[in-house]
């Protein structure tokens, strides 16, 4: 089992990583995200009253928490915020608290005490790209120039230093801009040179005389006389329109929640159909689809009922005014002939729900795009619906009677079929935890259905002429998801910058820092707190930790005897390390003390060991002796818990959470094991077995974000998996072509050698044996 390499890209020096936010403009190309500055002077910005008293809220609610640390903000400027739709969230670039007077955007790290309330700092790597999206009328680089003369108060401008009255200043301006909009860019700036003097324009005065009257109060010359913070928050101003913009967001969710329930009660629709068709034999299976199509519809209902909807929303609604939000939708509207037995109660609660749910010809519309590939994957969707079901019987420790008991057994292959339980009945006894199930299952159908492909975001193109070999063994992300690094045969750590291989499209990527070991590299992980600082492993046996900004090892350990195949820093204590190879040991390591603080030994080879995600005190390890072991490092002498069920290998472990781990073997099989389910030191039933993908004899990567569960194969492909559900999600292959005939070759030999998300995102990087790296994106 020998895993592979690969290198390249190109991008800014690694103390250049963070830009000016003034400059880069802050549009996050996830989810819409936007600067606040691009968002006040788009051209036709329509000003809508509670929208634009929202937007002050939030930043003006940013403001008070640095206040109340008793820090002066200095940079409550728009280039500063982010809007996120679509609700208008808004948040701050830098913390408040972080934020240095002198008004820059972009210095200090985010400050772990903002409001618990108020949006997160976003990443700076999913900021904006530049000017040429700010609009014609407004260019951005000017308007840039100007803002911090805008936002700079009278006394700041004498020399004064930033006091608590000049954010309060700011956020006059801020409040000024909110409301008035310009045609050109002369309009604004002689607009906003009269501000300086407190002139406001004459239709800001006619048509929205309280935010006039508010804004002078706030930007009154005199420092004193300006309200304080608390004064500005519990102000009728911003109070007066709070409840309607909350009552908006509330029906867009319910809206959104409807719509989700409408695609799973499709589903069970579909399925009861099938059912029915089938026999006599099928009655007890329909009996309990039955039972759960009326959950969904209860629930439903309940949904159609929790709020009054207003006349101005219905109105809304029915004219397409309001944005569809759903993320996962219906197969096509309810029909008469895909009823069962039993279903005329159904029908009226169908049409009951109708008459309280909006628009629910809009909703069935809206979802029509999920039908392709429900339908395609029904007999996998279908498996994991009886397998998810059958867990639910033993849950509730129900017996199963003789003339309930499965007549067919579930196929070992997915999708024959003999595939799914075709006569299974449960009693109606459930209660909460039958509502439980059926949300569950829900929210991994929404999941499964959400992405319909992985597509190339970028490619990493690269040159190493002096190694012949460029396997690529491990890929690994910095704690900021700024940089990422590779490493493996060739001998080298490369870092290359994230945006710069995303947004440059180049013929040849060169790494912004590369470090050479002295022999092939097998693993690498970024310490999780200090930025810099990766720890790697070799085959030779050595586990060295570098800083990055230096380009050298300032920890190395020498105590393996063997090739090491895996490292891991904990994420709670990031002194702490872990480190596993040939040689049967495991080696616990603190970079403050010399030598290593404990060894576990084992009986066969170690290829993976990883600390769980909120505690340094435990640890799973990866045996290939077919097994997994957790150990509690207080009592190393004997693992807590022994995970069985591989006929190979385990190349890989990973913790999903705290008691879930995802294991890899070379079985051509992933598993998924839940700790708590353990009565003793053994448990010998995964909750889930992936296939689909294939693994016999190489390392091919394990990485996981958010419930979906990334691997390669020798196929040269690279499969995603979601948690609910063993069938894959995605693949994409990688090609290969021949360098004479410039056509495409099936490679046999290749293979895909490690994969990484980057941080809980859509973003997976991937590279295969002959060192291809691909950015990849689930769209």
């Amino acid at each position: 089992m020998e895993p592979s390499r690969g290198a390249a890209g190109g991008g800014r020096r690694w103390g250049e990583a963070e830009g000016d936010a003034a400059e880069e403009g802050r549009r996050g190309e996830d989810g819409g995200e936007v600067s606040l500055r691009e968002w006040l002077d788009r051209p036709g910005r329509a000003v809508e009253a509670a929208e634009c008293v929202h937007v002050f809220r939030q930043v003006a609610e940013a403001v008070a928490v640095a206040h109340a640390q008793g820090v002066a903000v200095g940079s409550a400027r728009p280039s500063c915020f982010v809007v996120s739709p679509p609700f208008a969230r808004v948040a701050f670039i830098e913390s408040a608290s972080g934020s240095d007077a002198s008004g820059s955007c972009s210095g200090s790290d985010a400050s772990e005490d903002a409001d618990p309330d108020a949006s997160p700092p976003r990443r700076r790597d999913g900021a904006g790209r530049g000017e040429e999206r700010a609009g014609k009328s407004f260019p951005l680089k000017s308007v840039l120039a100007m803002e911090l003369n805008w936002y700079t108060s009278p006394e700041e401008a004498d020399d004064s230093a930033a006091t608590f009255a000049s954010d309060v200043y700011r956020l006059g301006v801020l409040l000024f801009e909110l409301f008035c909009t310009f045609e050109t860019m002369e309009d604004k700036m002689r607009a906003m040179a009269n501000l300086r003097h407190r002139v406001l324009p004459p239709q800001l005065l006619l048509k929205c005389p309280k935010e006039a009257s508010f804004c002078q109060l706030l930007m009154h010359p005199v420092p004193e006389t300006r309200p304080k913070m608390s004064e500005v928050l519990q102000s009728e101003f911003l109070n007066q329109s709070r409840n309607s913009l909350e009552e908006r967001e509330a029906a867009l969710r319910l809206r959104e929640e409807i719509e989700e329930q409408q695609l799973l009660l499709d589903f069970l629709q579909q399925l009861q159909k099938r059912k029915q068709d089938i026999a006599d034999s099928l009655q007890d299976t329909v009996a309990f689809l039955s039972s759960d199509i009326n959950e969904v519809l209860h629930q439903q209902s309940a949904l159609g009922h929790c709020v009054n909807f207003s006349s101005d929303l219905d109105k809304e609604v029915c004219s397409g005014t309001v944005e569809d939000q759903s993320d996962c939708g219906s197969r096509k509207r309810f029909r008469p002939e895909l009823q069962g037995v039993d279903m005329e109660e159904n029908n009226r609660s169908v049409e009951e729900c109708s008459r309280t749910v909006p628009s629910s010809e809009l909703i069935q519309e809206s979802v029509l795009s999920k039908s392709s590939r429900l339908m395609k994957n029904f007999k996998k969707l279908e498996t994991a619906y009886f397998l998810t079901r059958s867990e639910l019987a033993k849950q509730v420790g129900n017996q199963i009677s003789s003339h309930q008991v499965v007549k067919r057994a579930i196929g070992s292959a997915i999708g024959t079929e003999g595939s799914s339980i075709d006569d299974f009945s449960l009693e109606r006894q459930y209660g909460r935890r039958q509502r439980g199930w059926v949300n569950s299952f829900l929210e991994g159908l929404c999941k499964y259905l959400s992405f319909s492909k992985l597509k190339v975001r970028a490619e990493l193109k690269h040159c190493d002429l002096l190694n012949s070999s460029n396997l690529v063994c491990s890929l690994g992300f910095d704690r900021d998801r700024e940089f990422f690094a590779t490493a493996g045969v060739n001998k080298k750590i490369k870092v290359f910058e994230y945006n710069m291989i995303v947004n440059e499209h180049r013929d040849i990527h060169y790494p912004v820092v590369e470090m050479s070991n002295r022999s092939k590299l097998s693993c690498i992980c970024w310490n999780s707190y200090m930025k810099s600082h990766i720890a790697s492993s070799d085959f030779e046996g050595i586990v060295q930790v570098w800083d990055v900004t230096r380009s050298q090892v300032f920890v190395e350990m020498r105590e393996h005897e063997r090739r090491v195949w895996s490292v891991d820093f904990s994420i709670v204590d990031p002194t702490k390390l872990v480190s596993g190879g040939d040689d049967g040991c495991v080696k616990l390591w603190d970079m403050n003390q010399a030598g290593s603080i404990g060894t576990i030994r084992t009986r066969a080879n170690v290829c993976s060991v990883q600390f769980q995600p909120d505690t340094a005190r435990s640890i799973a390890i990866g045996s290939a002796d077919h097994k997994i072991y957790c150990y509690d490092l207080r009592n190393i002498r004997a693992p807590y818990c022994t995970l069985v069920g591989h006929t190979k290998t385990v190349s890989y472990v990973k913790y999903l959470d705290a008691s879930t781990i995802v294991s890899a073997s070379t079985d051509n099989s992933l598993k998924l094991w839940d700790l708590s389910m353990s009565r003793g030191r053994i448990i010998d039933s995964p909750i889930q077995t992936f296939t689909g993908h294939t693994n016999t004899k190489n390392f091919v990567g394990l990485s996981i974000s958010d419930g979906y569960i990334a691997t390669g194969s020798e196929t040269n492909e690279v499969f995603v998996y979601h948690r609910e559900f063993p069938m894959p999600v995605l693949a994409y292959k990688f090609s290969v072509t021949d360098p004479i005939s410039g056509q495409e070759i099936d490679d046999q030999s290749q293979f895909i050698s490690c994969v990484c998300w980057r941080g809980q995102s859509s973003t997976l990087l991937s590279a295969n044996s002959s060192g291809n790296i691909k950015i990849l994106e689930m769209g």
